[in-house]
């Protein structure tokens, strides 16, 4: 029962792009076969398995088993661990021209769909949009959170939709984004330097990538305040440890995201110029923090966020130089 598509043109695809979630993708399809003012349109819904090994695809196939709604619910396995190719695998399989990609441990609500869809409607020259992504904590959050919230794809920008200006180098998380499949198809890198993170490899930032990509070609992203997405966060996800890979790995990954906003020609020139600014920074934050660095989380993950970044170019240089010499 792995895919129930009927003949009906689609308007409007959800992809929910899971990985071991037997516990938590129940929550995203009730919410989502909750969904109200979806009648004017016609969507489907498709969870993508980015290689469970538990029984994710036994949840699912459950459901479908008992799905009496007019939209479709789908089931597609993707064997490639990483999000960035389950993303993939969604936009080429959604039948819809809009793709809203959601992770599993997002939860929407009730008018979430159909605010994406008027959205998608009235901006012809979007590319991508997000909303907003509001914290659901199962712990109270350390001190000075804030500064570090939209790592974890917390995004809180106003009441106001604004369009993402590109000098300004600000851009949505995936999670909740909505695609324009054709720019996606069109634009997206068919070989992404960031696949995300696994169990393997901490690197984030594979969707700003992609963003990056549509933006250079012209596309707008746009953020629209009246999409309401709700992120869970577990305990282990403030705990500091954590914390610090995961701005360690969103550091490490500056160098690619940098490089594809730039000409190739200008890239030599920026890459000492990024570093040395990088490096002070490093140098102005470790003064300033040098006696409560310890104590200060906030202050401990920006410095790994600087770090990281300060080895990027020497993390992705070896890194080629590694598949050269195994080629």
């Amino acid at each position: 029962m792995a895919d129930l598509r009927t003949d009906l043109r689609v308007d409007f695809s959800v992809a929910i792009c899971t990985y071991n979630s037997e516990n938590r993708i129940g929550q995203v399809l009730e919410r989502l076969r909750s969904q109200l003012n979806t009648d004017s349109f016609t969507w489907e819904i498709i969870v993508v398995d980015n290689n469970s090994s538990d029984r994710t695809q036994s949840v699912v196939e459950a459901y479908q088993s008992d799905w009496n709604h007019p939209f479709a619910l789908n089931y597609q396995f993707e064997p490639k661990q990483g999000a960035a190719f389950a993303r993939s695998r969604a936009v080429r399989e959604a039948a819809g021209a809009w793709v809203a990609l959601l992770d599993d441990d997002t939860l929407p609500d009730e008018n979430w769909v159909a605010q994406a869809y008027q959205f998608a409607q009235t901006h012809p020259k979007v590319g991508a949009f997000g909303g907003q992504i509001h914290g659901d904590f199962e712990v109270e959050p350390p001190a000075d959170f804030k500064r570090i919230a939209v790592f974890l794809a917390i995004i809180e920008r106003g009441a106001k939709p604004y369009r993402y200006e590109p000098h300004k180098r600000v851009l949505p998380p995936s999670a909740g984004l909505v695609v324009r499949r054709q720019a996606w198809l069109d634009h997206a890198p068919q070989k992404p330097v960031l696949i995300g993170r696994t169990s393997k490899l901490m690197l984030a930032s594979e969707d700003i990538e992609v963003n990056a990509h549509l933006q250079n070609a012209g596309w707008e992203i746009w953020y629209n305040p009246d999409m309401h997405l709700y992120h869970q966060i577990p305990q282990w996800r403030l705990e500091r440890d954590y914390l610090l890979s995961l701005m360690n790995g969103i550091g490490l990954a500056k160098y690619p995201i940098r490089m594809v906003r730039l000409q190739p020609w200008r890239r030599p020139f920026a890459v000492p110029i990024y570093w040395l600014n990088d490096l002070r920074k490093t140098i102005f934050h470790a003064v300033k923090y040098r006696q409560t660095i310890v104590t200060d989380l906030a202050a401990a993950c920006e410095m790994q966020l600087l770090v990281g970044s300060l080895a990027s170019p020497f993390y992705f240089w070896r890194r080629s130089l590694t598949k050269e010499t195994s080629s």
